[in-house]
């Protein structure tokens, strides 16, 4: 079982389980459509259109394939779908994604889908120079990243007000706090579905969910190559390339990689990482795909700065933790198979299987009280992990689409499997104070407490059908039924005592959209979440109403949407302050508003934009004193624009890309008691890319442009500052 409280713990307070997790997702890759823009009248409605439904969204840049018009114009070059290497394909091609599997399992058209469904591409990836999960998802409505600062252990978001379980190719891996930092450079897209979702992928909290589609062979020759260096001593190289095996495109492989050394932006870190991902995609016919892929992440860190004293505004590269003390492994091994074919007269079957094998660990000093009677003495406490993990997943669904008159019918039936094997020792004890006016380092400790060590074995088994029909090619109404099965089994070894438990959990969903036009679409929909928090407590179930407006142009590649939900959790679990032990407090409640826009307004000029307001309240509370308070961690308002524009070369020049973000987030509490806050801030990004020649660019990518500083996190005896400005610069060769 995963760890479910959000701190550290502090002195008086043995913190939970930080097992380690893992996941996967599958999705469709889509297909943007290129249109002429001849017709300008065209393009002024739909933009026009696209902002007055969602008021104040933001802009930001991208720019597509030319072609010349026969009058001389520009028109964006149509890209034409043709299977799933096409999809990935476009996916490095435009900000704009059509289609998701994140919906129901069955690739879907976006508008089709009544659920907040947000796709970052490879294209947005790479064009906003992403470095890790958090930046790739930083520009998402709904989705709140790094409130923890420069702690590194692992990546953190939050989607709707909740930890968002993450997945790879349709395959769960759990929690992003207490998992494995994930590598984007991996993967062809991210796929964000916001709101409970348990029937579409099982146990899951009811913010929503992450969905990582990873990178497979294609049908052709391609490669790119890159080196990148830059601020804190960073020096990476990587490559992404495949081609064909065989003459007639039945066997094709893929190879990608990249080495980086590197410093974090504090005294006494590194951030090295070794990535290989090699796999193989075999088409007998042209009715049948079979894909093999592996992939090994090495990664040597540190787990973060150690907090800075409460009250003081240090550099961020000063560091009051331990030197010979900090350190953050992980070493995972992961083989994946995707299996799809057609039987023909609609039916079809497809089948993912992932088995990983990994190892983490980490060890720190963190500044865990700041005198309050003027001295210059704070206190440290070690805490340190080391866990690994197994884990054998496999998700089979058969597939029917038929017509029936005026009704399209699709449905899919589901099983799913899941054995996970994990062990986690989690160590904990004082470490020697520190004057941070003159820090002098101990060294590191001889031992440090083992206070917590648990195996724990889950074997989980799901049943799933869904249902989507279509009437008169206009309204389509959604419906899926789930039912897992879970057997836990947890042996404390410290006790030596066991805890079992058989959990079902049935939940369902259902979803009506009406298509207003081929542009336009509106839905309502409600589902429901299930996750256990651990052995001893109650799991969490949570609910969700949404009702959405969506709508994409024909006149040029764009997305805009709108949602307003309502979502209710009960038995939300916190680790008690006296006893360190897990237990339920009752129910909580987040309202928001969700918009966003994607487009690529001409060749030149594109834009992500989102917003989004949420407001939550803790309704019950077992431990009482907090009722009416709003969850921790959860700002009331969410902001972002990134605009990319493209000059065009004059013969003389290659092209230029200008990218320029923003993003902003409201104030938030550290603690549901409501007693510590942070304020609003507001950050810049920045992009610059040069076509040195045809196949040939230079890049520079910015985060915080401005070098905004801010604490993050804090509350329990330190500060934690959001991360400062970085410069890295790119040669990137492509074929």
């Amino acid at each position: 079982m995963s760890r479910q409280g959000n701190e550290r713990p502090p002195a008086s307070v043995k913190a939970g389980n930080d097992d380690i997790n893992f996941w996967n997702v599958n999705m469709d890759n889509e297909r943007t459509r290129g249109h002429s823009r001849q017709a300008l009248i065209r393009y002024r409605n739909a933009l026009l259109l696209g902002c007055t439904a969602l008021a104040a969204l933001s802009p930001a840049l991208a720019f597509g394939q030319e072609t010349d018009t026969a009058n001389g114009g520009t028109a964006l070059k149509p890209i034409i779908l043709q299977g799933s290497a096409s999809e990935a394909e476009n996916d490095s091609k435009s900000i704009v994604a059509t289609k998701t599997k994140s919906g129901s399992k069955m690739a879907t058209d976006i508008l089709d889908t009544p659920a907040s469904v947000s796709v970052i591409t490879s294209k947005e990836i790479q064009q906003r120079g992403a470095q890790d999960v958090e930046q790739v998802l930083q520009y998402t409505s709904g989705v709140a990243t790094d409130f923890y600062g420069s702690d590194d252990r692992f990546d953190y978001f939050k989607i709707r007000g909740f930890d968002a379980y993450q997945y790879r190719d349709g395959l769960t891996l759990g929690k992003p706090f207490g998992a494995l930092p994930e590598e984007p450079y991996a993967f062809e897209r991210v796929e964000v579905l916001k709101g409970a979702n348990s029937t579409i992928f099982g146990v899951s909290d009811p913010g929503g969910s992450v969905n990582y589609v990873t990178k497979l062979p294609k049908s052709e020759r391609f490669g790119e190559a890159y080196a990148t260096g830059g601020s804190f001593n960073r020096r990476e190289a990587g490559f992404d390339f495949g081609d064909n095996i065989t003459a007639d495109d039945t066997l094709s492989y893929r190879l990608t990689g990249k080495l980086k050394k590197s410093d974090e932006e504090y005294d006494y870190s590194r951030d090295d990482e070794k990535f290989l991902m090699g796999g193989i995609t075999w088409r007998p016919t042209d009715m049948t795909t079979l894909s093999v892929v592996y992939d090994h992440l090495d990664r040597d860190g540190v787990p973060g700065g150690g907090g800075h004293p409460v009250g003081s505004d240090f550099d961020r590269s000063r560091f009051f933790g331990e030197p010979d003390y900090n350190y953050r492994d992980v070493d995972r091994d992961t083989l994946t198979v995707m299996l799809d074919h057609d039987f023909g007269s609609g039916l079809t079957f497809s089948s993912n299987a992932r088995y990983s094998d990994a190892k983490s660990n980490f060890g720190y000093a963190y500044i865990a009280a700041t005198p309050t009677n003027g001295s210059t003495i704070a206190k440290r406490d070690f805490f340190g992990n080391d866990g690994a993990s197994r884990q054998f997943i496999i998700d089979a669904r058969l597939q029917y689409d038929a017509s029936f008159d005026s009704v399209d019918s699709r449905t899919l039936v589901g099983v799913e499997y899941n054995d996970l094997s994990s062990r986690s020792d989690n160590f904990y004890g004082p470490a020697p104070s520190i004057d941070w006016m003159n820090p002098v380092y101990t060294g590191a400790p001889a031992s440090v407490p083992l206070y917590q060590s648990l195996k724990n074995d889950q074997k989980t088994k799901g049943l799933y059908i869904q249902q989507d029909l279509t009437f008169f090619n206009k309204l389509i109404a959604s419906i899926g039924l789930r039912n897992d099965w879970m057997d836990l089994h947890q042996r404390n070894n410290l006790k030596g005592t066991t805890t079992d438990a058989d959990l079902s959990e049935f939940t369902k969903r259902a979803g009506l959209t009406y298509r207003i036009t081929d542009e336009l679409a509106a839905y309502v929909s409600y589902a429901e979440s299930a996750v256990p928090a651990s052995l001893t407590v109650d799991p969490e179930r949570g609910e969700q109403w949404e009702a959405g407006v969506k709508y994409r142009p024909d006149a040029f590649p764009a997305l805009f949407t709108a949602a307003v939900y309502d979502l209710t959790t009960n038995n939300i679990t916190r680790t008690h302050p006296a006893t360190g032990f897990q237990e339920t407090i009752g129910k909580v409640r987040v309202r928001g508003l969700d918009l966003e826009a994607k487009a690529e307004l001409t060749d030149k000029l594109s834009l992500t934009a989102s917003y989004s307001y949420m407001m939550s309240d803790i309704v019950e509370n077992g431990t009482g004193g907090n009722v009416g308070n709003e969850l921790s961690f959860v700002p009331n308002q969410l902001a972002s624009l990134w605009v990319n524009y493209t000059l065009p070369g004059d013969g003389k020049r290659g092209d230029m890309n200008f990218g320029l973000g923003a993003r902003y987030s409201g104030s938030y509490f550290f603690n549901d008691a409501n007693t510590q806050s942070t304020g609003g801030s507001i950050v810049f990004d920045a992009a610059f890319a040069y076509k040195i020649r045809e196949n040939t660019a230079f890049e520079v990518n910015v985060s915080n442009l401005f070098d905004e500083k801010h604490v993050d996190y804090g509350g329990f005896g330190a500060d934690w500052y959001n991360p400062g400005r970085a410069v890295y610069a790119t040669i990137r060769q492509t074929w």
